[in-house]
């Protein structure tokens, strides 16, 4: 994302919430600022930016409202992956604009950059075979 786009979708009064291409673009922006080892951990992990969950992971994960759900990880997690194991798909790590961007509008907190590496960091976490449990330890520490 070219810096002008940047500041326009970061600028409040232009009062547009950004596309699904300029969220990809903060969102690489969060990835390639993550420590080098956390980066190369992480691997070959895809990330994808989607509006929504689709109604079947949704389903799966026995959410109703599809605001609920800001990422998702789905793959082989580091801990159980094996030598022997053949991948047909790569790991994948979902974020969910809209229910970010809900988020980021609820709480008037924290910088949509931010919120969105907490999410990317929280489901690359699971890659690393943390449960959400672990994961709030960690942040809470």
């Amino acid at each position: 994302m070219s810096q002008s786009a940047y500041l326009k979708v970061m600028d409040p009064i232009s009062r547009l919430a950004p596309s699904l291409d300029d969220f990809a673009a903060l969102a690489q922006a969060a990835f390639k600022a993550l420590p080098d080892l956390f980066r190369d951990l992480a691997g070959d992990v895809v990330i994808r930016v989607d509006d929504f969950a689709t109604d079947e992971v949704l389903d799966e994960l026995g959410i109703e409202d599809p605001f609920e759900l800001t990422g998702l990880y789905q793959g082989v997690d580091l801990g159980r992956r094996s030598v022997l194991d053949t991948q047909a798909m790569p790991s994948m790590v979902f974020l969910y604009r809209r229910p970010i961007l809900d988020e980021w509008c609820e709480r008037g907190d924290v910088s949509l950059g931010d919120l969105i590496s907490h999410v990317l960091v929280h489901e690359i976490g699971h890659h690393f075979g943390l449960s959400d449990d672990d994961i709030d330890r960690i942040e809470g520490e």
